[in-house]
């Protein structure tokens, strides 16, 4: 007698019981995968965070604006190759609740300093030289359907120009591609120089710098001598790795790695007492049966192995679905998320990982019927009929 035969029938004799248990799991594996597209954009950016770059904030809040006189001294430091720097504008189109990031930047440097972006269309030169000209991503592009040759115009919840108009209407010149996730691909430059002139306050200050060093292994000397050189000014700084400071940005909002762990910790020791009450259960239902098998030739070890693999089908066809539904739902929710969650999407390891909670789960709510039903006596589960 096949030993697979009898496993999907042992399944469906309670069709019912085995619905909600494997739904139960479907819906375990499905919350798993998303938790780990959330957990996965929330530290994509420090994952893809360059090694060999230095982020220079004011040393009280990243909102304190710093000088724009600083880009010498920060040029002028020993270790440091390239430098460029941003302002945080509050950019939203059309609803100024839909805030992106947008940011005045030198259109000569950006390249310099990131390097590992590429442009794909438009052109470069053109949005260099165009001082309304505007650079977007590629996720920003395809998301809002911009082309390069669109005026758009683009509001600041922050800075109104110097006639109190807050629309400011750049033209797009060339798109470019972070060569990654597109962590960075949400976000759109224009030209400092132009938006210093026009705008109502602020003038001559930045936001931040982003410093390239020559050698990553210098960078800890390097940032303390940027700082060293602002002590005691109006304008303290503080310089940090580009990994460090988007780590500690990203942990504002609370350690997300260790809360989706801790949920996804609960749904597992839940589904364990769930799906081993529901194998335990319908062993115990089994027991005269399973003697009859015994009577009839079969193995002590083959009536375990027929429980076991109960346990692990149900695991894994249940299990296995839930997987798949969180894929095809973390790609169908990625491109409206997109713009608060970059990277939403669910890598080779959380797949891996969730592959061997499934087996691990199938094994461990099968284990202890198993052995109960190899170490059954013939007679004795006989008797109780």
């Amino acid at each position: 007698m096949n030993t697979l035969h009898l496993v999907r029938k042992n399944l469906g004799r309670k069709k019912v019981r085995t619905l909600f248990t494997g739904l139960s799991i479907v819906i375990a594996f499905l919350l798993f995968g998303l938790l780990g597209a959330l957990r996965n954009s929330f530290t994509l950016g420090v994952e893809l965070a360059g090694a060999d770059r230095l982020i220079t904030v004011h040393k009280v809040s990243l909102v304190q604006l710093l000088p724009i006189s600083y880009l010498r001294n920060i040029q002028s430091t020993e270790g440091v190759d390239k430098v460029a720097h941003f302002t945080w504008f509050g950019g939203y189109y059309q609803d100024p609740k839909q805030q992106f990031f947008a940011a005045p930047t030198d259109p000569e440097m950006l390249f310099e300093v990131y390097s590992e972006w590429k442009i794909v269309d438009g052109s470069l030169d053109a949005w260099q030289r165009n001082r309304t000209g505007m650079l977007i991503g590629q996720s920003m592009a395809t998301i809002n359907g911009w082309k390069v040759g669109d005026r758009l115009p683009i509001g600041s919840t922050i800075y109104a120009q110097s006639d109190g108009n807050r629309s400011w209407e750049f033209t797009v010149e060339a798109i470019f591609s972070d060569g990654a996730d597109g962590a960075n691909e949400q976000a759109l430059y224009f030209h400092y120089d132009y938006f210093d002139e026009a705008r109502q306050f602020g003038q001559g200050q930045v936001g931040w710098y982003v410093t390239k060093v020559a050698d990553p292994d210098t960078s800890e000397e390097v940032a303390r001598a940027i700082d060293i050189q602002f002590a005691n000014s109006a304008a303290e700084t503080k310089t940090s790795t580009e990994k460090g400071w988007v780590q500690g940005f990203a942990q504002q909002f609370g350690n997300i790695g260790l809360i989706v762990t801790s949920i996804l910790g609960a749904v597992f020791f839940t589904m364990l007492l769930v799906a081993g009450n529901t194998m335990a259960q319908s062993v115990r239902e089994r027991t005269s049966e399973l003697a009859v098998l015994k009577t009839l030739g079969f193995s002590d070890a083959r009536v375990m192995r027929m429980v076991l693999y109960e346990s692990l089908m149900l695991a894994v066809v249940a299990g296995g679905i839930g997987l798949l539904l969180s894929v095809v739902m973390a790609g169908g929710m990625r491109a409206a998320v997109s713009q608060f969650l970059p990277g939403f999407a669910i890598n080779s390891d959380t797949l891996l990982t969730g592959v061997g909670l499934i087996i691990l789960l199938g094994l461990i709510t099968g284990l202890l019927p198993a052995l109960s039903a190899m170490r059954l006596n013939v007679v004795t589960a006989l008797a109780r009929r």
